[in-house]
């Protein structure tokens, strides 16, 4: 398994990590019992990067991953990650409150049944908090050895640099993928690079569409949370599938899948950028894992790139409620 480094952290972490959001929910039906061979398969494979988050199933993952993963703990790396809640209503809150995350760090540690979790990160920003407060606290949970290194999930670059003046940022974690240019357009991956901050590329899959998983939203069970994306509805969805066809016939091309290539793709964006795509099954695992051996040159990214800019792409990323807390 080829490794690279976490920022500055003296970490180094196999270059493909697994994210866990999908391994029991969210994406179609569950198989927990596949899921968990999937998760032992890929430490078998090498990989050492796992990320889940609090909010993920509300703490079912957290607990899914941890048990799953308990004896394999002193070889893995584990992140996790606070900060996006519901209130009464189903409404997306955000939270930053240093009391807050002081009691979800231990509330995942126990979750996880861990004493450490190596990577812990604001899930999103709460522009009601200060973020030297938020930072504070997670750098006050470093000193208490409940957790390794802070990250930051889908902030702004001001916010980054903020935080980074507070106490070193070991990564930003964003959605980064050959549709989802955000990070080189809002400055974030330039900050990323100016402070020595690694950049965690989540969905860089497209959620499965540019792997080609699915055309249309009656390909995706009905409970599927891809059918609330606005890049899916049947206003985005045919004119985004020309996106689809570029990657597929591109991977053709280079003799490998479509998921192949969109994993290649970010890797390729530099040695900075960790990239952690999600499956629930080793079949899926294999041919991520496969994406390594998928170079691509100066000449086939530019080409690449200009045919997905000449196409564009076509609905916001996220749902409102989502959107309105990205970036801050």
């Amino acid at each position: 398994m080829q490794t690279r480094p976490l920022g500055k952290t003296g970490v180094e972490l196999s270059a493909l990590g697994f994210g866990c959001m999908g391994l029991i929910g969210w994406y179609g039906e569950r198989d927990d019992a596949e899921a968990r061979e999937t998760l032992l398969q890929a430490v078998d494979d090498g990989v050492t990067h796992f990320d889940t988050a609090t909010s993920y199933q509300n703490g079912d993952n957290e607990r899914f991953v941890g048990e799953t993963l308990r004896d394999q703990r002193r070889e893995v790396f584990l992140a996790s990650k606070y900060g996006i809640t519901r209130n009464a209503a189903g409404e997306v809150v955000i939270d930053n409150h240093p009391d807050s995350l002081r009691k979800a760090v231990d509330a995942s540690l126990q979750r996880l049944g861990t004493g450490y979790i190596d990577l812990y990160y604001l899930h999103r920003i709460d522009p009601t908090i200060p973020i030297e407060e938020s930072v504070g606290m997670l750098g006050a949970l470093i000193v208490a050895g409940k957790i390794r290194h802070i990250g930051l999930s889908e902030c702004s670059a001001a916010t980054l640099r903020r935080a980074h003046a507070t106490h070193p940022i070991a990564a930003v974690q964003s959605e980064y993928s050959l549709w989802t240019r955000d990070p080189e357009q809002d400055g974030v991956l330039a900050a990323c690079r100016e402070l020595g901050v690694s950049l965690v590329a989540y969905s860089p899959l497209g959620r499965g569409f540019l792997a080609g998983n699915f055309a249309t939203l009656s390909d995706l069970p009905g409970a599927d949370h891809r059918q609330s994306n606005p890049r899916f509805n049947a206003a985005n969805i045919e004119h985004n599938s020309q996106i689809a066809s570029v990657v597929s016939d591109f991977a053709k091309r280079k003799n490998c899948t479509p998921a192949q290539l969109a994993i290649a793709w970010v890797l390729a964006q530099g040695q900075d950028v960790h990239v952690i795509p999600g499956t629930k099954r080793r079949v899926r695992l294999a041919e991520n894992i496969g994406a390594l051996d998928v170079k691509l040159s100066e000449h086939e990214l530019q080409d690449l790139n200009a045919r997905i800019k000449r196409i564009g792409v076509h609905g916001d990323r996220q749902p409102p409620g989502m959107m309105k807390v990205l970036g801050k």
